[in-house]
């Protein structure tokens, strides 16, 4: 298929009878639309396999990633949600949740010359969404700006396909081959580079948390490459530890220094976290 779907799934449309719909994200292998019904407002993903191209290898794990997220929702007990196929592949919905994402909120802070610094407030409210998961005994595998939701009273962390943690069916699990590569941590980097996959863990999402805070509050990675450079040229900047200074303010600049050690072990947990923001 080499364009995305245009319709949605009836099924879809006779289980929550949609009385408002909007498309949020249209991208390559999937789609995310947001609607209200009698039942509630809900994200609703779907997820196609991706053609081969002249520039890109074939996916068909993008087909699976919905179905997957939903059975990680499930282990964790958020049974607000479903999850099920459709002709091309599989779909789930889970409560939407209202607010900006990370990058969004702080784009202020990126702007020439601005007086607005990044609240502490908010990194604290990402961090305590990753320590939640962490708690459940989860790694997400795929932390990144646009995956914080801050709302009005709590910050969500969403886009749990990838997390790692617990048994998910075989029929719709898939192997991890890496994320953006602006949030990979070394170790990840360097796995798929030599093997093609890695394993997520906590340790790791904790680099990409510092990372995501970085990219959020000044707009630079926290690893230099060129901006057309090919994915495995970026891991080998990435697994070879080419950092830039952290130029952030103040006691959140000294957190994610230390929370983008190279080494693992080097990195805090996430409580010494929380005590150094609070």
């Amino acid at each position: 298929m080499s364009g995305s779907p245009s319709e949605l799934p009836m099924v879809l449309l006779d289980a929550l009878m949609p009385t408002s719909r909007r498309l949020v994200v249209n991208r390559r292998g999937s789609m995310v639309w947001e609607m209200d019904s009698h039942l509630g407002h809900y994200a609703v993903k779907l997820g196609y396999p991706i053609e081969a191209t002249a520039d890109w290898p074939a996916q068909p794990w993008t087909a699976l990633a919905p179905a997957r997220e939903g059975a990680v929702l499930h282990r964790l007990g958020l049974d607000d949600s479903a999850y099920g196929e459709w002709e091309h592949g599989w779909w789930n919905f889970q409560p939407w949740h209202e607010g900006p994402d990370l990058y969004r909120l702080w784009e202020p802070c990126r702007r020439r010359g601005s007086s607005v610094a990044p609240h502490a407030s908010v990194a604290l409210g990402c961090v305590e969404a990753l320590a939640e998961l962490h708690a459940k005994g989860w790694a997400h595998g795929d932390v990144q700006p646009a995956h914080f939701i801050i709302g009005p009273e709590r910050t969500h962390l969403i886009d749990l396909a990838l997390a790692r943690g617990g048994l998910v069916p075989k029929g719709y699990d898939f192997p991890f081959r890496g994320c953006l590569v602006h949030y990979e941590a070394p170790e990840i980097a360097l796995s798929v580079l030599t093997t093609g996959e890695a394993e997520p863990t906590q340790e790791a999402d904790i680099y990409a948390l510092g990372a995501t805070l970085l990219i959020s509050a000044t707009g630079w990675r926290a690893v230099a490459y060129p901006d057309d450079a090919p994915r495995a040229v970026q891991r080998e900047a990435v697994a070879n530890g080419k950092r830039r200074p952290v130029k952030a303010p103040g006691e959140l600049g000294e957190v994610i220094d230390a929370m983008l050690s190279h080494a693992p072990g080097d990195r805090p947990t996430l409580h010494e976290v929380r005590k150094a923001l609070s």
